[in-house]
């Protein structure tokens, strides 16, 4: 790589640390295919005396909807199910609307409620951080009914991908791991991404600051916050790894390009992004459908601790660019930012000089 270019990029995530005052952030670029820049800038402690490695360990938070969803894909490739399959047939135990589909749930138009901004959700974070709800606690906010109709609006429902994982778990046989990595992980021959399932499994967790615990102070809470708050499940990875799945994706290494094709299709256009030109969510990926680098697509992720970004440029500067960025201080869209700041410093130095 261009030493130049190399500086520019450091800088940039450098100056917008300082300027948001995180103390590091691991960042992946790859173009056409091939690793491009890989870094770890910053620190893991806020007294920044212990610089953030490059493959440092974050929870991806959200962006695991997107590795629910390649694996629900590869299962409609095989045959096992169907996009317009009712998942009440499948889930007859479950309270659903028969009429909600894994369309509907891969693309949050199924009207199912999410606890986003439950009170009760977050009070018991706080209360028990160590001691997350059940799935069966989890699954009773599916009684206090729809939204809306299936297919006539949209909203985000973690709820919805929960629903999602016990159906793939049910079909397959197999967990959430055993599934992810059948599918994405050893194929990928990833070897630091894999689900959590109690605060033993967490220790390889770079230190994550927040301060929700608190209300004030940041603490590290990779020892206080358990994986199964995140009520679909959540996976650990690193940036090179996370931005290598995010790449596989679009190159169809992972699944067929009709089934990317599908995932890429817009369910519904979202409305405002302050960072998309015209966002909307096709089948577990966040899209901008007006962008002038093409259909921009991948998925963003926080939570206690991070902030996580994953996108996929299909043609920045003649280039195939995916950008995966994970910050170690919970700050709401922050890694979407950085993303933008880095894509910026891409497009002026990949250009054709004229």
């Amino acid at each position: 790589m261009n030493q130049t270019l190399h500086q520019q990029l450091q800088s940039v995530i450098e100056q917008s640390l300082r300027e948001s005052h995180i103390p590091g952030a691991a960042v992946a670029i790859r173009r056409n295919g091939e690793s491009f820049f890989e870094m770890g800038v910053g620190y893991q402690d806020l007294n920044h005396n212990q610089p953030l490695v490059t493959d440092a360990s974050f929870y991806i938070y959200s962006v695991t909807k997107s590795l629910l969803a390649i694996a629900s894909l590869d299962l409609v490739g095989k045959g096992i199910l169907n996009l317009d399959d009712s998942i009440q047939s499948h889930l007859p135990d479950f309270s659903l609307d028969p009429s909600i589909t894994l369309r509907h749930i891969l693309s949050h138009t199924s009207g199912i409620p999410d606890y986003g901004e439950m009170s009760a959700y977050s009070d018991a974070v706080k209360a028990t951080p160590t001691i997350p709800w059940s799935e069966e606690t989890f699954l009773k906010i599916i009684t206090q009914g729809l939204h809306f109709q299936p297919g006539t609006g949209w909203q985000y429902s973690n709820i919805g991908y929960l629903v999602l994982k016990c159906l793939l778990e049910r079909i397959t046989g197999q967990s959430m791991q055993q599934l992810l990595s059948q599918v994405i992980f050893t194929p990928l021959s990833l070897q630091r991404t894999f689900v959590p399932k109690t605060l033993g499994d967490v220790t390889v967790l770079t230190p994550g600051y927040t301060a929700f615990f608190s209300g004030a102070e940041l603490q590290n809470m990779t020892s206080l916050y358990h994986p199964g708050w995140v009520s679909h499940g959540v996976v650990i990875s690193t940036a090179p790894e996370l931005a290598k799945m995010i790449e596989a994706l679009f190159f169809n290494k992972i699944i067929s390009s009709a089934f990317t094709e599908q995932m890429l299709c817009p369910a519904y256009v979202v409305g405002k992004h302050p960072l998309f030109e015209k966002p909307a969510y096709g089948l577990g990926l966040m899209i901008d459908l007006a962008s002038p680098y093409g259909r921009v697509a991948g998925h963003g992720g926080g939570g206690p601790g991070y902030s996580v970004a994953a996108l996929h440029f299909p043609n920045l500067a003649g280039s195939r660019i995916t950008i995966a960025a994970s910050t170690n201080q919970d700050q709401n869209d922050y890694s979407f930012v950085l993303v933008f700041k880095l894509v910026e410093i891409l497009k002026k130095f990949l250009e054709p000089q004229h």
